[in-house]
């Protein structure tokens, strides 16, 4: 849908993240946790009305602590960034994303490819985590049947692939 001047909806939505991301990014996001993360980017999912800062995590005993109410990242390959968030918060609607839907990232667009659920025990990290060719998301979050209030049985996991 084009307005008059022939800006779409989607890059005036653009434009607003942005203002709103620079608005607030050189400081330390405090959600209603009390907990504070720095914001080193964003990620929009359109379709699912998702907007989120997304912050840098660090492996601490082999394991990614993730957010409570935002988007945490990992690399640590060329062309491959690893998101993860709650599926009770940030992620409660990933599950009704499509394949061909693009999504944004730090102002890049990209591509979703593949939308996979996988028994948590079945999962190689290694092979999440690995280089790629070309510019990599993947998305993860819990799904499947709640063992307790931060996990589950499986793991609905989301990859997109740079336009």
């Amino acid at each position: 849908m084009e307005l008059k001047r022939g800006i779409s909806f989607r890059k005036i939505f653009t434009i607003i993240y942005i203002v709103s991301f620079l608005a607030y990014a050189a400081f330390s996001f405090v959600p209603a946790d009390g907990t504070a993360y720095t914001i080193d980017g964003g990620l929009i999912i359109p379709s699912i009305g998702l907007t989120s800062g997304v912050t840098k995590l660090e492996l601490h005993d082999h394991k990614l602590d993730t957010p409570d109410s935002i988007v945490g990242s990992y690399s640590q390959n060329t062309n491959k960034t690893f998101l993860i968030g709650h599926s009770s918060t940030i992620f409660k609607n990933l599950y009704q994303v499509k394949i061909g839907e693009t999504i944004t990232y730090n102002n890049t667009d990209y591509t979703i490819t593949s939308m996979e659920i996988f028994k948590k025990s079945d999962i190689d990290m290694k092979d999440v985590l690995k280089a790629e060719e070309k510019d990599t998301l993947v998305i993860m979050t819990c799904a499947g049947e709640v063992m307790n209030e931060t996990d589950a049985t499986h793991r609905l996991i989301v990859t997109a692939i740079r336009n």
